[in-house]
């Protein structure tokens, strides 16, 4: 998960955004039509990212389709301190 983790995060161009992403998910749980506002993003961007974390285990989803909630997996919460690291580092 930690490899995982650094390549969504810094490997990719999207890396910033997943990191803001990640960081207002772990304020509170949203869906990416929320997610979209308080990030000040496009929609589609924030699905394109949201579906990239989903597919590499970083994120899940409420499984409501459209209104869907997403909040960090059990094993990234598992390697949180990763992410933290990835967050400094970014910034």
């Amino acid at each position: 998960m930690e490899a995982v983790l650094w390549y969504v995060l810094t490997g990719t161009r999207g890396g910033t955004n997943r990191v803001r992403i990640l960081r207002a998910l772990d304020e509170r749980p949203r869906n990416a039509n929320q997610l979209a506002e308080d990030l000040e993003l496009d929609y589609k961007t924030v699905r394109h990212h949201l579906d990239v974390l989903e597919d590499n285990g970083v994120l899940q989803d409420s499984g409501d389709d459209y209104g869907a909630i997403y909040l960090p997996t059990d094993q990234a919460r598992h390697h949180w301190d990763t992410v933290e690291e990835i967050i400094e580092q970014v910034e």
